[in-house]
């Protein structure tokens, strides 16, 4: 079984017997209907008023489904990309995002993600964006307003950072979150920004796998020890250090090698910028591999969709991508929406949520309700 919902070890549940297919497409479909006619003829307390409605039936989905879509969110206003944000992203600030993670923690999404950037020179500013907000310090601060949702990076870069420094700085933030960081890490690509941190930019890619196992050594270790070609500790401690003893790792990318990486090192991939035959071309060589058939645990495979999702415009297109996208292999669904403010926003992962449990998971992915199972825990 694919453990996608690991959370904060909530008392296991007996599941419901499943609705049948076209049943649960139905409840969803009305449920995006019904959102739809109360923002098209309804002013904003009417919208308040049938929230209580919009809660209740997502959580009705949920609770039905024993095996449905695991979704995370890329989080808006955290990082700006040229062309890819709203209007009201750009003078959005941390309490537009509080807002919107009380919401996706309420209705049962796996994590919300945040990017690490240092300086973009200019130039590179204008296809790669200039916005990257710390995700140390805002994923502390959310993580005092939230109480299940997960935090992951997305990602951080490994060449920036002595191993040691993450495992104190996220560990710090994995007590403060309860033990909700997921590290999502990539090798990075932007030479400029490693030449401005006097990093090793040339040798990234093999610093980066020896990083990863540093980090599997020293995350939740209060004596750490490892010894690898470019990072050795030994005789330390770190205090405060990770509550999980087994912090997941999912590795960033869009490259063969990220996925090979994740397979051989990592509990996930999480990709970007993929085509669906991409992806499928990538998976289907990585499941030949002698690593992959050697792993103790099946990997995780987070993909996005290729364009932001409608869930309340579009009901049938959300479910229909959603669907592809299991098909494709993902074990969980990155997801995007369509939104033209926050309320909009927060009505659109609303809806998404509910249709997420109209699609179906094969029963060997072991997708879940959204926080079931926990990783191993410093006690």
């Amino acid at each position: 079984m694919y453990s996608l919902g690991r959370g904060l070890g909530d008392a296991p549940t007996i599941p419901e017997a499943r609705p049948p297919f076209l049943s649960r497409v139905l409840i969803a479909f009305l449920f995006c209907a019904v959102l739809v006619i109360v923002r098209s003829t309804s002013g904003c307390r009417c919208a308040e008023r049938s929230s209580a409605f919009q809660r209740t039936t997502a959580r009705v989905l949920r609770s039905r489904a024993v095996d449905v879509a695991q979704l995370g969110l890329i989080t808006p206003v955290l990082t700006m990309l040229p062309n890819a944000h709203a209007t009201w992203e750009r003078d959005a600030g941390i309490d537009e995002v509080r807002r919107l993670a009380v919401v996706a923690d309420r209705l049962g999404y796996h994590h919300l993600t945040c990017s690490e950037h240092i300086a973009i020179p200019t130039e590179i500013a204008r296809t790669r964006g200039a916005r990257y907000w710390d995700p140390l310090a805002t994923f502390g601060y959310l993580a005092t307003h939230t109480n299940r949702i997960r935090f992951a990076t997305h990602v951080l870069v490994l060449g920036y950072h002595h191993p040691l420094e993450i495992a104190k700085r996220y560990g710090t933030l994995d007590q403060v979150s309860a033990g909700r960081v997921v590290l999502g890490v990539g090798v990075g690509s932007l030479q400029e920004e490693f030449e401005l941190l006097h990093a090793e930019f040339v040798t990234r890619g093999e610093r980066a796998d020896d990083s990863i196992r540093a980090l599997r050594a020293a995350f939740g270790a209060e004596y750490p020890t490892y010894d690898g070609p470019h990072f050795s500790f030994h005789d330390l401690i770190v205090d405060p250090h990770g509550l999980q003893t087994n912090v997941p790792i999912w590795i960033g990318g869009r490259t063969a090698r990220s996925l090979r990486r994740a397979v051989e090192l990592a509990d996930g991939w999480a990709p970007f910028g993929l085509t669906a035959t991409d992806v499928d071309a990538m998976l289907a060589s990585a499941r030949t591999s002698a690593a992959w058939s050697e792993r103790s645990k099946p990997i995780e495979v987070w993909l996005q969709p290729d364009r932001p999702l409608d869930p309340i415009g579009e009901a049938h297109v959300a479910a229909a991508a959603l669907g592809d996208l299991i098909g494709s292999g993902a074990t969980g669904v990155n997801a995007r929406v369509v939104h033209n403010s926050l309320a909009h926003y927060l009505e659109q992962i609303e809806a998404l949520i509910a249709i997420a449990a109209t699609v179906d998971v094969p029963s060997e992915r072991g997708g879940h309700s959204a926080h079931r199972g926990s990783g191993e825990t410093n006690t």
